[in-house]
């Protein structure tokens, strides 16, 4: 017998709520920026060689948490400025 939900259905139904979208930019900014952060940071305080990754991640591991706590809290910082030198869609 044939699956009775089609495959856009059940990936509607996976995905967050509109309301969790300033949430969900902030964790996928902040891990993304703490990630990159952290490789050149690390590099460049203590060279590239074959403990590098596993310095990378003990970082990530205390700044991710940090950073994504910087993000939701200058948002709405950002914002108003985006919209003071921004001409936005009405």
């Amino acid at each position: 017998m044939e699956d009775t939900l089609s495959a856009p259905r059940i990936a509607r139904r996976r995905k967050l709520p509109p309301r969790a979208a300033p949430i969900a930019f902030a964790f996928f900014m902040s891990a993304i920026m703490a990630f990159l952060m952290c490789c050149v940071i690390v590099g460049a305080n203590t060279g590239i060689d074959a403990g590098y990754p596993a310095r990378v991640l003990s970082s990530y591991g205390l700044v991710m948490p940090v950073a994504f706590i910087c993000v939701l809290l200058v948002r709405p910082l950002v914002a108003r400025l985006v919209g003071a030198v921004c001409r936005l869609p009405v």
